[in-house]
């Protein structure tokens, strides 16, 4: 295991989980990413199709164990603390993957729809912007989001503007989505205006 990212992430309201094949359980996440009646709902927008079958998930978990391995990214479960509704319960995911030639992470969420307008997606960015800029010393995060997907680009702006960052503008034929391409929003926050936004909401990294 790479001690470049820890292996649980904890905020005030979550704990975020490495999703490897020694830790996770694929039963559980198939049931999140395949089974769950709002799956198709929660993947409308994302640039992979709801799980058809355990196998789907054990590829996806042997892809981030290897990402995480090597040294280039980091996926965890995502599950409400103590107090929440629904603690404990497999709400999503959360990944960060790093460019290190340009001293770049890119983030990506999901939430199953009950976990939906709570402010998980929020909370989970600040405590990946301190990742990146505190820990793996990077100088810029960004993040994508289907120009459609309304709710996603809201909560984005939110936590970018937030942060001191910008929309940075729309790239066209970005992403594959249902096999067609499509256009994306991209938003951006550099360490200088993190450093000048910190947010002091709670966050341990634990190894």
């Amino acid at each position: 295991m790479t001690d470049l990212f820890p292996e649980t992430i904890r905020t005030e309201r979550l704990r975020l989980e490495l999703l490897h094949p020694e830790t996770v359980d694929l039963l559980e996440l198939y049931e999140a990413a395949g089974t769950r009646p709002d799956v198709e709902e929660v993947t409308r927008y994302l640039t992979w199709d709801a799980h058809q079958t355990p196998k789907d998930t054990l590829e996806f978990v042997e892809f981030a164990g290897e990402q995480y391995d090597e040294g280039d990214g980091a996926t965890y479960v995502v599950r409400p603390r103590e107090g929440e509704d629904g603690a404990g319960t497999l709400a999503g995911a959360a990944g960060c993957s790093v460019e290190w030639d340009r001293r770049t992470m890119v983030l990506g969420t999901w939430l199953s729809k009950p976990f939906w307008g709570r402010g998980y997606s929020g909370e989970r960015a600040a405590a990946m912007l301190e990742l990146a800029f505190d820990r793996l010393d990077l100088e810029l995060v960004a993040v994508t989001a289907h120009v459609d997907n309304e709710k996603s680009n809201r909560a984005i702006e939110k936590y970018v503007e937030a942060h001191g960052g910008r929309r940075e503008g729309t790239l066209r034929n970005w992403h594959t989505f249902d096999g067609e391409p499509a256009a994306v929003n991209r938003y951006s926050v550099s360490k200088d205006e993190w450093d000048a936004n910190r947010s002091d909401g709670e966050v341990a990294f634990d190894d």
